[in-house]
């Protein structure tokens, strides 16, 4: 049995109930072959791979809150530290019901290689708790938040593991567990990203990972002979990533067609309206059942279904594993020529080997998703210059990135015999980085 092999084969015996996590280290470590098959004697001695899969840390505590009725709620908080091979930890702090430590592994382990790729110096992890934030009002979330960073504290820092917002943690939640950490520690300093302008955050950072989604998007359409202008583009989700993907997508001259919520989905035929998306979802927070209130030759329709539309762009900016196997048939039948995924491995390995093998340029999450990151790790020099740049400044350097992230990815892929393979060249560019760092630190 090769060594691949081996490490997948226990990895899937030592987390069993994880299928997320599972799923993720089969992609990379499956996509890493031929460097693994290259260096597999030495690889093997130094238990590389297995150091790889396993995170430097787990941690899990409990988070009591009470609400406005005095009731006292205990939710479970984590935080993987799975990396520090190339900085300090980074990742985003995800509240959502659907959160378990399999969950927590799978986007720490996605991390390592996506901030990998940025080129920054930036390692992986990733954190949240079960807790929900919906429905819940802003004391209530004040005292989540305040309870959870009471505990999370002890384990971060600016120079130590620098979380950020994700699903559930936006500007409010960050600003209240800024708050605490500032308290409890005595400190103001660039311990979390994601926060409110007035307080340290950076311009951009909102839109960060749609905007460069967009421009990893637009750069491979480029590179394979296509202008996005005038291509129309199916979106899924309707949170941070969804809005601003669609913003910039409209920007190049692209129709985005759709967006949807955990409810249902909406298909506007003449073409999103950003300034109706952004106030339900922004302003007042409402479901996109109100969208047809604005647009009404719009249509609604609950459950499944934004991949039923045809188009030429599909980006999945909802959730893990939304695109499955037979969304992917349908968008193949339908002409679609390009998939980049907007949120963390939202199509599932079935999926995203048919689209490829049909032909279909595809951008895993971990390069087209990494602006949101990226632009943390900008924020993070901001902090350390005490100083805040322009939107403009943070915009162009976000694209550079994006840009020069498609251009490794590409350029690997080639290398090693899969041209137009991103998911190839994502993973084994990502995967070179932190094993020479590896390496020259010893076994640690």
């Amino acid at each position: 049995m090769s060594y691949v092999d081996e490490v997948i084969e226990a990895v899937e015996r030592e987390n069993a109930n994880e299928p997320e996590f599972i799923q993720a280290v089969r992609e990379v470590l499956d996509s890493i072959r031929p460097v693994v098959e290259a260096n597999e004697a030495a690889y093997r001695r130094d238990a590389l791979l297995e150091r790889i899969v396993n995170p430097e840390r787990e941690i899990k505590f409990r988070v009591p809150w009470i609400d406005d009725n005095g009731n006292v709620h205990v939710n479970n908080g984590y935080r993987v530290q799975f990396s520090s091979a190339i900085g300090p930890y980074k990742g985003g702090l995800r509240l959502h019901p659907s959160v378990n430590i399999g969950i927590i592994k799978f986007l720490g382990f996605e991390q390592v290689f996506k901030n990998s790729l940025t080129g920054l110096p930036i390692g992986g992890g990733k954190g949240g708790s079960d807790f929900d934030p919906k429905g819940k009002s802003d004391r209530e979330i004040m005292a989540f938040c305040q309870s959870f960073m009471s505990e999370l504290c002890k384990y971060i820092g600016a120079y130590t593991d620098v979380p950020a917002g994700d699903i559930g943690a936006g500007p409010r939640e960050i600003g209240y567990m800024f708050g605490q950490y500032k308290k409890l520690r005595g400190l103001f300093e660039g311990v979390l990203t994601g926060k409110g302008l007035s307080y340290g955050g950076s311009l951009t950072r909102r839109e960060a990972t749609g905007y460069g989604l967009l421009y990893l998007t637009d750069e491979m359409l480029r590179r394979n002979g296509i202008d996005i202008k005038g291509k129309t583009v199916l979106v899924s989700g309707s949170g941070n990533v969804a809005i601003y993907a669609v913003e910039k997508a409209i920007e190049l001259g692209a129709k985005v067609l759709t967006v949807s919520d955990s409810n249902g989905w909406v298909y506007d035929p003449e073409g999103i309206d950003l300034n109706a998306l952004k106030e339900i979802k922004e302003v007042k927070r409402q479901r996109l059942t109100e969208y047809k209130k604005y647009r009404p030759d719009s249509e609604y329709h609950e459950g499944k279904g934004v991949w039923s539309v045809k188009a030429d762009i599909a980006l999945p900016c909802a959730t893990q594993n939304e695109l499955e196997l037979d969304d992917a048939k349908i968008l193949v039948a339908n002409g679609v020529i390009a998939v980049a995924e907007g949120a963390n491995m939202p199509t599932t390995l079935e999926a995203t080997k048919y689209l490829q093998e049909n032909g279909v340029l595809f951008a895993p999450g971990k390069a087209a998703n990494a602006g949101g990151v990226a632009t943390s790790a900008l924020e993070m020099s901001q902090n350390s210059e005490r100083l805040s740049w322009s939107f403009e400044k943070v915009d162009t350097k976000l694209k550079d990135i994006m840009v020069n992230l498609f251009d490794n990815i590409d350029d690997v892929a080639k290398k090693y015999g899969f041209p137009g393979n991103y998911v190839v060249g994502a993973n084994i560019a990502g995967f070179e980085k932190v094993v020479d760092a590896m390496n020259a630190q010893g076994i640690v």
